[in-house]
């Protein structure tokens, strides 16, 4: 048999450069690199049309569309990890103090969808009893999967306006910050985020010690977030019998290196950075791949999934990632 090429949109992280370059490869597969900015594109392309054989997804598009049907599954690699403590503002008069204060009020995320939203949520309603049921979301752009059918509590801003407008104009109490709500305006596109828009000066984070609160929380219950995933068309593995297992062992190779370096303190960069304060929590393996290393926070999504109303029913974790 012929070794098949196959077309994948992933992003570069110095665990996947070894990937791109061709100094690691998948035996019995040539990979065709398709980049594609803002990546966020990559995922529409994905669950829409299977316009890869293989692509980097946020888990949530992910589980939404396995959930609906979409014929892909993901292998348990993970690139993207970050607590959720921080990155929720809110407006000093709106009279939040506590998580429990958003109920009633008025919060902008992307789209409902969004991981890093429903992290937010999640930790809301299951650390601190926020009923987000009671919260009104409002959103300025599109739900990747769309099939999808969104609750009643959640709203599109108004033609012509964004979440950005709205909280300038004192219409939104709260909102998460960075691509995931307030920190962009308008839809992904080439350089969407590259300015950041202005915003009230005056914008105070809910929780003030939020690296202490991440550390506790994830000392009780292992909950990691994952948001980048590894997504292959189920086609592609069923006609390459013992392909699943060649991907997966490229990128635990790919990485070997990258982690290497962490640990002996010779990486450099922002994603080493960023690892090395996700090390001081997490131990020694700030990206862990694997089902069972990730299985916490892999049931954790898809429980907080199903509590938001984004996928029909819970699902086991061997239901959206192989077992390896």
């Amino acid at each position: 048999m012929t070794a098949p090429t196959l077309k994948v949109a992933l992003r570069t992280y110095p665990y996947t450069e070894a990937l791109k370059s061709g100094a690691v490869a998948v035996p019995g597969a040539t990979l065709d690199f398709e980049e594609v900015k803002p990546h966020i594109a990559a995922f529409r392309r994905m669950v829409r049309d299977l316009a890869f054989d293989i692509c980097e997804l946020a888990p949530t598009t992910y589980i939404i569309a396995r959930a609906y049907g979409v014929p892909i599954i993901a292998l348990p690699v993970f690139f993207v990890r970050r607590f959720h403590h921080d990155g929720l503002v809110v407006r000093p008069e709106a009279g939040i103090e506590t998580p429990k204060d958003l109920e009633g009020k008025r919060f902008g995320v992307r789209a409902y969808s969004v991981t890093t939203g429903v992290w937010k949520r999640g930790l809301l309603q299951n650390e601190y009893g926020v009923d987000i049921d009671k919260v009104t979301w409002f959103v300025d752009d599109e739900e990747h999967v769309e099939a999808l059918k969104l609750p009643p509590n959640v709203k599109h801003v108004a033609e012509g306006s964004s979440l950005v407008a709205m909280m300038a104009e004192g219409q939104l109490d709260a909102a998460c910050t960075g691509d995931a709500g307030i920190g962009r305006a308008g839809k992904p596109g080439e350089g969407w985020n590259e300015a950041g828009p202005a915003l009230p000066d005056n914008l105070r984070e809910l929780f003030a010690n939020a690296a202490e609160l991440n550390r506790s929380v994830y000392t009780k219950n292992g909950v990691y977030p994952i948001h980048g995933c590894l997504a292959v068309k189920e086609e592609v593995l069923q006609q390459n019998p013992g392909l699943a297992q060649a991907i997966y062992d490229a990128f635990v190779a790919a990485k070997a290196p990258y982690l290497d370096a962490l640990r002996a303190g010779t990486a450099t960069g922002k994603q080493a950075e960023k690892d090395r304060k996700l090390m001081q929590i997490v131990g020694d393996d700030p990206i862990p791949y694997g089902l069972e290393a990730n299985r916490a926070s892999i049931e954790a999504l898809i429980r907080y999934g199903h509590q938001q109303g984004l996928i029909p029913r819970p699902y086991r974790a061997e239901d959206m990632f192989l077992p390896f």
